[in-house]
């Protein structure tokens, strides 16, 4: 025991999903799995998932869907830099993410209904100005 994750063939799922960077904590990465936003060499996979290098990984995080290939394992969180050589996204993948991002760029805005309740004391003094320089 305690062998330092030198020689390690295998790491958990959700642990390898946290030290890549694409969850925050781990156990955000634990209910992604669990509510089926991952796949692991096409099936759907749970959270203490043994993954190796070679396995594809299907990730759904948000509108974007990531296909990974798992280059190299990882159970600590390190930089980004490092967490950038644990997998190699596909090139069909990359296309796909940035052709949806273009196109959501362009979409329009969602209508967003920001009134909530009565006026703030700063609305009631514009609106009172208002109707001042209305009246002169």
């Amino acid at each position: 025991m305690g062998d330092g994750g030198k020689d390690m063939d295998s790491v958990r799922l959700d642990k390898w999903l946290w030290a890549a960077r694409f969850f925050k904590t781990r156990s955000l990465a634990t209910e992604a799995v669990a509510g089926g936003k991952v796949e692991v060499n096409g099936d759907r996979a749970k959270p203490a998932k043994a993954v190796k290098p070679g396995d594809e990984i299907r990730l759904r995080l948000g509108p974007y869907e990531h296909i990974l290939m798992v280059r190299e394992l990882g159970e600590r969180r390190g930089s980004a830099t490092v967490a950038a050589t644990l997998y190699e996204e596909t090139a069909a993948s990359r296309a796909e993410r940035e052709r949806l991002a273009a196109q959501l760029k362009m979409a329009p805005a969602a209508f967003v209904y920001e009134e909530g309740g009565r006026p703030t004391k700063k609305d009631r003094r514009d609106l009172a100005d208002f109707i001042d320089r209305k009246r002169r």
